[in-house]
């Protein structure tokens, strides 16, 4: 089975393709569903092709699964030549008017159905095949042994679906509420979420907090809807996450051709980390690896934004009904990317530049009086945090690009984590932060600050570092901000 992973920008699109996924998918602007993921423009179709390049064999599929309007499909008409630089190997769409227009001008792409066409029985799978779709990516409502059923019916079509990340409550996500209340459409790429929003539901406070306020349908005598009532809030129509990795085989055996990871929207840690977990219980599932060696992996599932999970509709709908409260929580933070490493060269570069800056700073203080030396050195040994240290070379050391995205310091307890590493600690005196344009050693970095990680750590290539989040407490639900 194919695994399909999110990428919201060019970032993830790596990090997606280095921590194991077969197949990534990605939005243009304008023209996707995740109108807030990054999606791509401008020049990035080169970083597009490097990538394609770098990575030989992985698939790109591009979403337009947008309800088109008159002026989108002019847009788009006049954007084409533009599109049809992008290494695109599949659109995803769901409106068909779009269809034509795509199989004369890029007649070397395939067509997959998105999954907010809301197919989910095998005459319309039929049908979709008879348009020219080689792929259906079947509405989340269906249930394997639905799926079994339309792959026996329709057994030269490949079917996709969702195997992890965030479900709409609405039906194959083409919810209104976030038009209703706020004016942005989901169909558009603008929703609100509206449906995790925390509602207090005022006079009725006492009634739901005692676990006894439900909802019932006039007509449906008998089907209750429960409310509950928390801190000042109640969520009556927030979905939990569906997981799957512990039911992979049941997916095979119900016919899956690709098997699809939600969120453009999400960070490049959950992407990795996600990824990388189904990508090793994949491998385990097909012999490659021990189940044993592919447990961690799964395990680091709990160490990425999530809420509480279900099985979604593959079983019983029962299962997809039940809602749940609370934002997308972790326990860890993303502290930063690590890039290439240094050649000898640059490292070289930067220790001689760690040099000059030392040789400057001496010859600073031998100018000086020696009571204003005396009276500096005092100062410095009052106050450490002020000395200027110079990094030293270390045998067996080497320099790693290094991206900040949060603050680090020497106190923080930070990890290494890369495609076939679960996790390293990184202990204190086995490595460095420095800053390459001078060779001295920060004592803190945070995002914008040039910076070499510095290490006796040999680390793979696509290797992220992350840091304890002192703010989790597992099992409690955090206050959004929103």
């Amino acid at each position: 089975m194919e695994l399909l992973s999110p990428a919201g920008n060019v970032e993830k699109l790596y990090y997606a393709y280095a921590y194991g996924a077969d197949a990534a998918y990605i939005g243009l602007k304008r023209f996707s569903l995740r109108v807030k993921a990054d999606n791509f423009y401008e020049d990035e179709y080169k970083k597009v092709i490097e990538l394609k390049n770098k990575f030989p064999g992985r698939k790109l599929h591009c979403a337009l699964n947008i309800a088109f309007h008159n002026n989108d499909i002019d847009n788009f008409i006049r954007d084409i030549d533009y599109f049809k630089q992008y290494p695109i190997d599949a659109f995803i769409v769901q409106d068909l008017g779009i269809v034509p227009l795509i199989q004369k001008e890029f007649p070397d792409a395939d067509l997959h159905l998105s999954t907010q066409a809301s197919c989910i029985n095998r005459e319309a799978v039929k049908m979709y095949k008879s348009l020219g779709f080689k792929r259906v990516v079947l509405g989340r409502e269906a249930s394997l042994k639905e799926i079994r059923e339309i792959k026996d019916a329709v057994p030269d079509i490949e079917l996709e679906a969702f195997v992890h990340g965030a479900m709409c409550i609405a039906y194959s996500g083409r919810c209104l509420m976030s038009a209703l209340l706020t004016g942005r459409s989901a169909q558009s790429g603008f929703c609100s979420h509206t449906c995790r929003w925390e509602f207090d539901l005022k006079s009725a406070k006492k009634i739901a907090e005692s676990g006894e306020l439900v909802l019932e349908e006039r007509s449906r005598r008998g089907e209750y809807f429960p409310v509950y009532e928390g801190d000042d809030f109640t969520e009556i129509l927030s979905s939990k996450d569906i997981r799957m990795i512990e039911h992979l085989k049941d997916m095979k055996d119900a016919g899956l051709d690709s098997l699809k990871i939600e969120g453009r929207m999400k960070s490049t840690y959950y992407v990795a980390l996600v990824t990388r977990a189904y990508r090793k219980a994949l491998d385990a599932l097909e012999g490659k690896i021990k189940q044993e060696e592919a447990a961690p992996f799964i395990a680091e599932l709990e160490n990425v934004s999530h809420r509480e999970s279900t099985t979604g509709f593959y079983y019983s709908r029962a299962d997809a009904d039940k809602t749940t409260q609370g934002a997308s929580d972790s326990a860890y933070d993303l502290a930063a990317t690590i890039g290439t490493k240094l050649t000898d060269d640059e490292q070289r570069a930067v220790l001689n530049r760690a040099s000059l800056t030392q040789k400057a700073i001496d010859d600073e203080l031998n100018a000086m009086h020696p009571k204003a030396r005396e009276a500096r050195e005092r100062d410095l040994e009052k106050n450490p945090e002020r000395r200027i240290v110079t990094v030293k070379e270390n045998n067996g050391w080497r320099m790693y690009k290094y991206e900040p995205l949060n603050m680090v310091d020497y106190d923080s307890e930070l990890e290494f984590i890369s495609p076939d590493v679960v996790s390293v600690k990184a202990e204190k005196g086995k490595w460095l932060l420095v800053d390459p344009e001078n060779g001295t050693v920060r004592n803190w970095v945070c995002n914008g600050h040039p910076c070499v990680l510095y290490t006796q750590y040999e680390l793979q290539n696509g290797t992220l570092l992350r840091t304890k989040d002192n703010g989790y407490i597992a099992g409690k639900v955090r206050d959004t901000g929103r």
